[in-house]
C-alpha cells in the first residue's frame, strides 16, 4: 500500500524542453510503476483504430475481514494472461493491486442493502511517461434476494471514449442480471473486434439465453478529441464565470480540487475540465476520484487536478496544502481560490468566451450531447487559436528536418498587451512545452482539428483585410 500511495501522490511529469530530469523519474518510481500505453504519446487518451477495445475486465467485490470491515478484492478477471515474462507479471500484479482502491474510493464502511442505484464513473492511472490507462466502472447490486453488497465491473483500457464504454457497461450489467457466465462470450467477442475509426462502427454478436443472438452496434464519435467528454455535466453545475475561473487556473497548471458526493459527477466534470484544454494536455497528477486512503494527495506541492467526495471536505481543508482552487460541484461555487483568477486571461477574449458559454446556457433549443460538446469545445479552441495559433510560423526548421521553436519572437508577435502578458506565462507551462516538443518533430501538424481552425481563422483575417 505504501508503494501505491507514493506512486499516486507524485506529480508524474515528463521532462519538458526547458526542464532537465524531473524528480520522480521512471527509475525512482519503478517500485510502483503501472504498465501503460505508448511512451511519449502526446495525448494518451486518443489512440488510433485497430487496437483492442480493452485489456482487462475485472469484478471487484467487498470481502468481510476478520475485524468486521470490508476490503475490495478482485473476484473475477478476464482475460487471464499466462506465460508472462517476469517483468510483465510484476507490472500486471501492480496494476491489479491498484484497481480495487479506485473501484471503491469511498472507503470500506459499507452496509449490505436491498436496493442500490447503479452508477458509472471512471478513473485514470498515470505512468511516469505521461501515458494513461482508464478504468471504466459500473457499480451495481448483484441480482438476488435479501441484503447484498454492491460490486464493481471495471474495464481497463488505453482508449478514451467514455460514451462508448458506458454502452458496453450497459450490456455487461444486463448480462450480470442473468448470469456471470453470459458476460464472458460478450467480452470475448468485444476483445476480438478492432477499435473502430472515428465515426465508424463495429458490430458484436452476442447470444443471450431466452433472447437469442443479439447484434450490438458500437459507434465511435466523429470528433476523436470529444469522445471522452460530457460538457453538459459541467454546464449543469457551474456558471460560465466559474467555468472560466477553473479554465484559467488549469491553463496555468495550478492545483485544482473538485468536490461532489457522486462518483459519476466527479469523473464527468474533471474529464470535462481537462478537455477544455484541447489541443493541450494536462500532464500532471490527474485523479478524477481520489481514494480515501490517498487524501493527502492535496498536500502535493506540484500541480494536480483531483476529485474528492464531499464527505471528506473537512479533512481536505485541515490538510497543510498550498494555494489551490477548491470547487464545490454540489452547490456550484468556489470554496477557496488564489484570488487572481479574474485577471489571468486577456479581458477581451475572456468576455468572448463568457458570451459564448452564456449563449449555450440560455439556448432554449433542445441540444444533443454531441452538439453541446461541439459548441463548448469550439469556444475554447477559438481561444487558443487567437492567442497561440501562430506558433507554427515560429518553428525554425534545419536541413535535417528538426525544428526549433523561437519563443521570444513568438511572444513579440502578439500585438495585444494583455494577450502577450498571458502568453508569456502560458509558454512556461508543461502542457505548452509538450505541445511544442511534438510540433518540432514534424512539419505535419499533430492536431488536425486545431490546425484546421487556425487555417480558417487566418483566412477570415485575410478576408477582412482585403475588404
Amino acid at each position: 500500500m505504501a508503494a501505491l500511495s507514493s506512486f499516486f501522490r507524485r506529480s508524474l511529469r515528463r521532462p519538458g524542453r526547458r526542464e532537465g530530469k524531473v524528480e520522480g523519474s521512471a527509475a525512482e518510481t519503478s517500485s510502483s510503476r503501472v504498465p501503460q500505453g505508448k511512451p511519449g504519446e502526446r495525448s494518451s487518451l486518443f489512440y488510433s483504430a485497430g487496437q483492442f477495445f480493452f485489456e482487462y475486465l475485472v469484478v471487484v467485490s467487498l470481502k468481510k475481514m476478520s475485524d468486521g470491515h470490508y476490503e475490495p478484492k478482485i473476484t473475477y478477471q478476464f482475460p487471464k494472461r499466462e506465460n508472462l515474462l517476469k517483468g510483465q507479471k510484476e507490472e500486471e500484479e501492480r496494476l491489479l493491486k491498484a484497481i480495487p482502491l479506485f473501484c471503491f474510493p469511498d472507503g470500506n464502511n459499507r452496509v449490505p442493502v436491498t436496493e442500490f442505484t447503479s452508477e458509472t464513473f471512471s478513473f485514470v492511472l498515470t505512468n511516469v511517461d505521461g501515458s494513461r490507462k482508464i478504468g471504466y466502472c459500473r457499480r451495481l447490486l448483484p441480482s438476488g434476494r435479501g441484503v447484498r453488497l454492491p460490486e464493481v465491473f471495471c474495464i481497463i483500457s488505453c482508449l478514451g471514449c467514455f460514451g462508448l464504454f458506458s454502452k458496453i457497461l450497459d450490456e455487461v450489467e444486463k448480462r450480470r442480471q442473468i448470469s456471470m457466465a453470459v458476460i464472458y462470450p460478450f467480452m470475448q467477442g468485444l476483445r476480438e473486434s478492432p477499435f473502430p475509426a472515428p465515426g465508424k462502427s463495429v458490430t458484436i454478436k452476442s447470444f443471450i439465453p431466452e433472447s437469442g443472438t443479439e447484434l450490438i452496434e458500437l459507434t465511435r464519435p466523429v470528433d476523436a478529441h470529444l469522445e471522452h467528454v460530457e460538457f453538459q455535466a459541467l454546464l449543469q453545475r457551474l456558471s460560465p464565470h466559474l467555468i472560466l475561473h477553473i479554465f484559467a487556473s488549469a491553463v496555468l497548471e495550478r492545483r485544482l480540487i473538485f468536490l461532489a458526493e457522486e462518483l459519476s459527477v466527479l469523473s464527468q466534470c474533471i474529464h470535462a475540465v481537462a478537455a477544455l484544454l484541447y489541443p493541450f494536455t494536462w500532464a500532471h497528477t490527474y485523479i478524477p476520484v481520489v481514494p480515501e486512503c490517498l487524501l493527502d494527495t492535496v498536500c502535493c506541492p506540484t500541480p494536480f487536478m483531483v476529485g474528492i467526495q464531499m464527505r471528506h471536505l473537512e479533512r481536505v481543508l485541515d490538510q497543510p496544502m498550498e494555494e489551490a482552487l477548491i470547487v464545490d460541484l454540489c452547490e456550484g461555487k468556489i470554496i477557496r481560490a488564489v484570488g487572481d483568477e479574474e485577471e489571468i486571461l486577456p479581458v477581451k477574449l475572456q468576455n468572448e468566451v463568457l458570451t459564448s458559454l452564456s449563449r449555450h446556457n440560455n439556448n432554449n433549443n433542445v441540444q444533443t450531447s454531441e452538439q453541446v460538446n461541439a459548441l463548448v469545445s469550439e469556444t475554447f479552441v477559438q481561444f487558443f487559436v487567437r492567442v497561440v495559433g501562430h506558433y507554427a510560423s515560429y518553428i525554425k526548421w534545419s536541413k535535417n528536418g528538426s525544428g526549433a521553436f523561437q519563443e521570444r519572437p513568438f511572444c513579440k508577435a502578439i500585438t495585444s498587451k494583455t494577450s502577450r502578458r498571458f502568453v508569456k506565462k502560458f509558454v512556461k507551462t508543461h502542457m505548452f512545452s509538450l505541445f511544442i516538443e511534438e510540433a518540432e518533430k514534424s512539419r505535419i501538424p499533430q492536431e488536425a482539428y486545431f490546425q484546421r481552425k487556425i487555417t480558417e481563422y487566418q483566412a477570415q483575417k485575410q478576408h477582412r483585410r482585403a475588404s
